[in-house]
């Protein structure tokens, strides 16, 4: 699932190669998908879309938005997005396709579920759109220890996991189940550590670790377990995924471990992020 360093990385993509392109075809629900969601019934697209030029590109969150003059898409996490050349094959299914005048696509589809919205005037209504563009980035200089540090204190947060403090009610947009992991094992942080016990020094720790591993998996090209704008794994050697349960600790040699938690899955070394 996309989460934001993935976006970051495919808004970069789409800005560099496809900017300037003019869509002359557009394709709505061609695979009708039950959990995917349109800002109506998607017969309004093709007028909004077609005959219309990609200026840029940007995200919010896990969010990718793509402007095309007066009118806005906005992507969320479930949906996969492909640049494809002429020749290269499309893939079977799929819910919306931009097709340009150099006969290249920009496809979309879903991986589980997500949102693929569209308006004009950058009017998209949408809860978890809105609520990702006014707050701010951790990537930014706006998300700084002082705004952390009373994120983490107000008293609707103390008694939740760290897992819930971090990756539920878009605390963080964009800081999902996924990028969670590797954030509290450079930290050296339980998934299931209580806020409410967690000393100063190790909020710091935390906090610095928010930036640092976003930061580092943004440079990477997003994490291993995504694919890029080509189709390309990411770069970014996740530490604590599916990919590396049973296998060795980095940094003790101890086993990672998974377990279900929060209606999703936590991996963690016993070891270094003791609860």
């Amino acid at each position: 699932m996309i989460e934001l360093p993935e976006a970051v990385v495919l808004a970069e993509q789409i800005e560099e190669t496809l900017s300037g392109k003019r869509v002359v075809d557009v394709v709505v629900n061609q695979s009708p998908h039950k959990l995917v969601w349109f800002s109506d019934d998607g017969a309004e697209y093709v007028k909004m879309l077609e005959n219309h030029v990609i200026d840029k590109a940007t995200s919010y969150g896990g969010i990718v938005e793509v402007v095309l003059g007066n009118t806005t898409l906005a992507i969320s996490d479930g949906i996969n997005i492909r640049y494809l050349l002429r020749h290269e094959k499309l893939p079977s299914k799929h819910q919306l396709l931009l097709r340009f005048d150099d006969e290249s696509v920009l496809v979309f589809y879903a991986q589980m579920y997500g949102g693929i919205l569209c308006a004009e005037d950058r009017a998209i209504d949408n809860p978890y759109y809105q609520l990702a563009k006014v707050k701010p980035s951790p990537l930014s200089a706006a998300f700084d220890l002082d705004y952390f540090m009373e994120m983490a204190a107000c008293d609707q947060q103390q008694k939740k996991s760290l897992k819930g403090l971090l990756a539920t009610e878009q605390s963080i947009p964009g800081l999902g189940n996924g990028v969670l992991q590797d954030i509290l094992f450079n930290a050296k942080l339980h998934p299931k550590r209580k806020v409410n016990t967690l000393s100063i020094g190790e909020k710091e720790r935390l906090f610095h670790s928010i930036k640092t591993t976003l930061l580092e998996m943004v440079s990477m090209g997003g994490r291993n377990s995504e694919k890029d704008l080509y189709g390309d794994v990411c770069g970014y050697q996740t530490k604590l995924s599916s990919k590396t349960v049973k296998q060795p600790c980095s940094l003790c040699g101890g086993v990672i471990v998974k377990a279900a938690y929060m209606g999703g899955s936590i991996y963690y070394c016993e070891t270094c992020q003791k609860i």
